[in-house]
C-alpha cells in the first residue's frame, strides 16, 4: 500500500512539474520580454513564402539579450540583430531584425505571437504583398 501511495505522489508531483513548463503564458510584451531573454533558443521551424527554410537555421543557437541585442551562434559563426517585443492592434508582435546574412534577413519582420510557454513561442506574419503566411517557431535548447 505504502509503494502504491509513495508511486502515485510521484506522478502527481511529476505531472505538475511538467505541467508548469508547458502552460501558455498570457500573451502580453512584458511576459514575451520575460520569456525570450531566458535562456537560448532554437528555431524549429521557419516557413518563408511557400517554403520550408528551417534547415538554414539547424546549427544555430539564439539569444534575446537584455540590451535588445539579438546573437545568432553556431560555434563557428555570429550574426548580430535587435530584437523588441511590443503591442500593434492589440496584438503581441516580436520584432526580429538581422541586417545580414540573406538568410537572416528574411528572419526580420514584426512577427505576431499566436502562443507562448516558457518553452516555445509561435510566430506568424502576414505579408503586404500576397497575403501569404509566413509562419517561425522557437523552442528553448
Amino acid at each position: 500500500m505504502k509503494t502504491n501511495i509513495f508511486l502515485f505522489t510521484l506522478i502527481i508531483a511529476f505531472t505538475s512539474l511538467s505541467c508548469k513548463k508547458d502552460k501558455i503564458l498570457d500573451n502580453n510584451p512584458e511576459n514575451l520580454s520575460e520569456t525570450v531573454k531566458n535562456g537560448k533558443w532554437e528555431i524549429t521551424y521557419f516557413f518563408d513564402s511557400d517554403k520550408d527554410e528551417t534547415s538554414h537555421f539547424s546549427s544555430f543557437e539564439f539569444a534575446f539579450e537584455e540590451s535588445g541585442i539579438l546573437k545568432a551562434d553556431n560555434g563557428t559563426r555570429t550574426y548580430t540583430g535587435s530584437w523588441s517585443a511590443g503591442n500593434d492592434d492589440s496584438t503581441t508582435k516580436l520584432n526580429i531584425s538581422f541586417s545580414s546574412p540573406d538568410n537572416f534577413k528574411d528572419l526580420t519582420d514584426d512577427w505576431h505571437v499566436k502562443e507562448f510557454t516558457a518553452v516555445e513561442i509561435k510566430l506568424e506574419d502576414v505579408s503586404g504583398g500576397d497575403g501569404s503566411i509566413d509562419y517561425l517557431t522557437f523552442k528553448k535548447i
